[in-house]
Parts: C-alpha cells; structure tokens; sequence
C-alpha cells in the first residue's frame, strides 16, 4: 500500500472515489430505511435496491461508451450529472412520494452502469500492472469500511433531518470526486477510431473476448451463480433484525456498520493472498466465506449475527478484489470498458433477479431459508471455482493433480500461476 499512496494521482483519484463512497453508503441504506417507514413494507424497502441495480441491464451500451471516449471525461461529467440527479429527493415528505425515491435510485443506478466501466478502465492509467491488486483492495477497504459509520450516519441524519438532508450530502461528495478528477494528471491513451466495427460488433466485443480466456469464463460464471442468490442479502436482514434480534428496522445499519469492519480485514489481506495464491482462488475462498457468513445469520443470536457480518464483509472484498483484478489483467486496454460491461451484465442480471424475488419471497418463506440457500449455492459455485484453479495449476505443470491435493496448496507452490497473462 506504501508504493501506492506514493503515487500523486493515485493518491487523488482515491480521495476523490472514497467521499463519493461515502455518500453512496450513507443514502443507499437510508433510502431503503426511508422507504420502510414511509411504508412499513420490508418488500417495498428491498425494491430500492432493486431500482438502484436494474439499470445494469444496458451496461454493454455503457461499455461501448467507456471505450469511444476518453475515461476521465465520462467520470467527470458522470459524477456532475449524478448529484444533480439527487435533489429530487428533497421533495419526498410521505408515502405517496415513495415512487420519487424510486426514480431517483433509477437514476443512480444508470449513471453507475457507466461510471463503474469507467472506473475501473481508469485505474490501469494510474497505477502500474504490479499495484493494480493493491489498488482494488484499498478501493474495496475504503468502500466497505466506511460501513463502519456512513450507514450509521446516513440513518442518524435520516432520522434527525429527513432524507432530503442525505441526498444533499451525497450530492456534495460528487462534487469533491469531480475536483478530484480534474486534479490528477493521467495519460490515457486516445479511443483508437480505426478499429470501431459494426456496432453489434462492438457491443459483444467483451462478451467475445470473456468467453475467450477460460478463466475470465470461469470466474464470470462462478460470479454469476452466486449473484443468483446472494440479492437475497438485500432484503433478508430486515427480517433478521426484526424477527431474528427484534430490533427496529434502524438497527440494520448497526450490521452494516459490522459488514464493514470485516470487510476492513478482507480488504487489508486481499493483495498479500492475492500475490500469494492468485486471482481466482481468492475469489473462490470468498465465495466460501460468504456461504459461512449467510449460515451464521440464520442463528437468532446477536452475537452469531454479527459475526456472520464480520464474515460477509470479509467474504465480499476478496470475491471482489480477485474478480476485477484478473479482469483488469486479461483484458487490453481497448476492450476495458465493454469486458468489464459485459461482465457487470452477466453478473447483475442474475442479482437483479434474485433482489426481485428476495422481495417478494421474503413474505411467504422464512428468512433462514433464503439465506440457506445463499449459503449452500456461494459454498458449491467457490468449490467449482477453486477446482477449475487447481486444473488449470495442474495442465500448466503438465500433469494432473494427485489425488488428496488441494486446489489451494497448488497455487501455494505457483503464485503467479493465475495472473501470468497480463493485459
């Protein structure tokens, strides 16, 4: 971390991404309280997040974008168009207005499907090959840590001042993220004009070039599998903490408070596992660790439960850490934002879905078995990926494993094994 944050437009770039984060945590939670106590409806508290990832659905559009222009362009007028898109909020006084709110998460949604792109094609730009790890860590520590009080104060102010308060708070962080862009000095390379194709082309030009390199695939799939049922995560701990703990609703903040401190040690060690067993195992061992946090937070115990958020947080950031880093890595750079899109598509199509039935399953099945079955489908898709790993440690040796090896002590003895083939 020391070598990044000897970097100036690093340093920059990640000042300016972590107030933005911090306004993202404080509203996204206090929007989906907000709509409960408007509403009283747990199903309508969980839609917010619904609407916030819905748009993800044109992201390959998003991705065409990225890579027709220039990445420090779209986050500038990006980040300026999203905190304008905010001050509708201000509006919202009763549950007749709910569907303000709802918009407006529409909107946010949409300008993240192209702001994600962008960012994550921007950060090859500024840091060098062998940081990138490091980067997306501290990206990933800063966005989760701040669990440990952005959620906390988004529903203080919620509660002291109304959401109008958190929506301009969050709207000021894109200010500071849009003067943090115009600060840094980065040489991006120009879109390259001569090999724009036909626009169907270029549109599934991620799509190609994923299902091209076998273990993009693998951690795509794997990634995708897991997102089928992990959007029950968005709206079970409402149940958890009003039929399991028998808290108020305002208590979810506390657990999102703790997710963060997990994700704070996730965060911390995913670059050092990362440089040590590779890509895909860290992804894999995440997934593993998020089907034991979902199991804890079946347990009606306050302190199991927190626990299982301590494990989720962790879980999160090193799924996360590997997955975009082996992206960034397999990817040439004119391709960033349309394969980073593709993926975003691939994997948020399926969260969207299971947010949706989250929602509507929550009323009808207890919440154990929601997060039963996102315990016992994160447990078999890191499994699969961790095994997919060990072959291919396997085939680049030139021989099969034996049996009684482990996937993991493999890639111990070959660590750069599952990042060898840069961008």
């Amino acid at each position: 971390m020391r070598a990044l944050m000897r970097i100036r437009d690093a340093r920059l770039y990640l000042v300016g991404q972590a107030f933005s984060m911090l306004g993202d945590s404080a509203l996204l939670i206090a929007a989906a309280i907000w709509v409960k106590e408007l509403t009283g409806s747990n199903g309508a508290a969980g839609l917010t997040f619904f609407f916030v990832v819905a748009p993800s659905l044109c992201a390959p559009l998003a991705g065409v974008l990225v890579d027709r222009v220039r990445r420090r362009a779209v986050l500038l007028w990006g980040n300026a168009l999203t905190g304008l898109a905010l001050l509708p909020l201000l509006l919202v006084h009763d549950a007749g207005q709910v569907w303000i709110v709802w918009v407006v998460m529409v909107l946010y949604g949409a300008s993240y499907t192209v702001l994600g792109p962008a960012q994550s094609a921007l950060l090859p730009s500024i840091v060098p090959d062998e940081l990138l790890a490091d980067a997306n860590a501290l990206l990933r520590t800063v966005r989760e840590g701040l669990r440990l009080f952005a959620p906390l104060l988004g529903a203080g102010l919620l509660t002291v001042a109304g959401g109008g308060a958190v929506a301009a708070l969050d709207a000021a962080t894109f200010v500071v993220a849009v003067v943090s862009l115009l600060a840094i000095r980065v040489a991006e390379r120009p879109p390259d004009r001569a090999q724009r194709e036909h626009w169907l082309r270029e549109v599934s030009a991620g799509f190609r070039h994923v299902a091209a390199v076998p273990a993009l695939l693998r951690m795509t799939v794997a990634t995708a599998v897991v997102l089928l049922v992990v959007g029950f995560l968005e709206t079970a701990p409402f149940a958890v903490v009003a039929q399991g703990l028998h808290q108020p609703p305002t208590f979810l903040g506390v657990l999102q408070m703790v997710q963060g401190a997990g994700a704070i040690a996730g965060g911390l060690t995913a670059a050092p596992v990362l440089r040590r067993l590779g890509e895909s195992v860290l992804a894999g061992l995440g997934m593993v660790l998020l089907a034991a946090g979902s199991a804890l937070l079946i347990v009606p115990s306050m302190p199991v439960v927190i626990a299982g958020g301590v494990v989720l947080g962790a879980s999160l950031s090193w799924l996360l850490v590997g997955s975009n880093t082996l992206l960034q890595r397999r990817t040439p750079d004119r391709l960033q934002g349309r394969v980073f899109a593709a993926v975003d598509l691939a994997t948020s199509t399926p969260q969207t879905v299971s947010i949706a039935a989250g929602a509507a399953l929550i009323a009808v099945v207890p919440y154990g078995a929601l997060l039963g079955a996102v315990a016992v489908v994160s447990a078999g898709a890191g499994l699969a990926l961790l095994r997919g790993e060990r072959r291919d440690q396997a085939k680049a040796m030139g021989r099969m494993p034996r049996s009684g090896s482990s996937g993991v002590s493999r890639a111990r003895r070959s660590p750069t094994a599952s990042s060898s083939s840069g961008t």
